[in-house]
């Protein structure tokens, strides 16, 4: 039986292995039009948001140290994570982030820094001119924040509590519990709201959708979408390298002119 030359078998691994990778190779070429083509401050909805308003100078406010007295009459205060002034409405507030109870160091994210919902972290908010506490935002409050982050306040459609989010949710790795605002126009654009915190989160909209479909194509990582040490992306960057270097192989031995230049060096010796 005739043996079949190491030309066929190297054509035939990187025709095979071509195939496998030619679906993923279109979505990383696809996607990566789509994220030159798109301005990310656009994709983050920065375009529909009003420029951030500050607090004046004449403010008086009263001391944290206030708050934080008010605070451990009812509730255990180990530590004090964060103080933070922020606008709730009109009114500025403290944002007070204190750990309550015995500390759960798997809580911490991957950056160290410890989620603003883990279990033993608490909030609270209070009025920074007069001290009193002030419970979390309501539906209608809620809705006021969100109609303030935008440039041109439109029509209320849906408004949503949420308390927890799967991995593919456009809300995932947000403080929870929060609000999610539908708001009729552009773009079937959501404002979330975190009722704890007190604050506006991230505004998703059309664009930044589809910018999240082909980001998930791209890191290959179909749980939670930002996982770039994912095995599958670390299998099809090896089997790309394997691709390549197949098809430089290919074109030395299947060249004529490399055929050529051999049989030169042959006679020559």
């Amino acid at each position: 039986m005739k043996l079949k030359s190491k030309h066929y078998y190297i054509r035939k691994s990187h025709r095979y292995l071509g195939l496998i990778l030619g679906v993923q190779f279109l979505f990383w070429t696809v996607g990566g039009l789509y994220f030159s083509w798109n301005d990310i401050d656009e994709v983050h909805g920065d375009h529909l948001r009003k420029e951030k308003r500050h607090f004046p100078a004449s403010l008086n406010l009263v001391s944290p140290h206030v708050v934080l007295e008010s605070i451990k009459d009812t509730k255990q205060v180990d530590s004090v994570l964060a103080v933070q002034l922020i606008d709730i409405n009109g009114m500025p507030a403290y944002q007070v982030r204190y750990f309550s109870g015995e500390m759960d160091h798997s809580a911490h994210n991957e950056d160290g820094h410890m989620p603003a919902q883990s279990s033993n972290v608490k909030v609270q908010l209070a009025n920074a001119e007069t001290g009193q506490l002030v419970s979390a935002l309501t539906e209608k409050e809620a809705v006021n924040v969100a109609r303030a982050q935008m440039a041109d306040p439109i029509k209320v459609e849906k408004v949503e509590y949420l308390t927890e989010v799967g991995s593919h949710h456009e809300y995932r790795g947000k403080p929870l519990p929060a609000w999610a605002v539908t708001f009729s126009q552009p773009d079937n654009c959501t404002a979330y709201v975190s009722a704890e915190l007190g604050t506006f989160q991230s505004i998703r909209h059309n664009q930044w959708r589809v910018f999240d479909f082909f980001w998930m194509l791209h890191t290959m990582d179909y749980q939670g979408r930002d996982n770039f040490g994912n095995i599958l992306l670390r299998a099809f960057s090896i089997f790309g390298l394997f691709t390549v270097l197949s098809g430089f192989v290919l074109y030395f031995v299947s060249s004529p002119s490399v055929r050529k230049v051999k049989k030169r060096t042959l006679k020559a010796n």
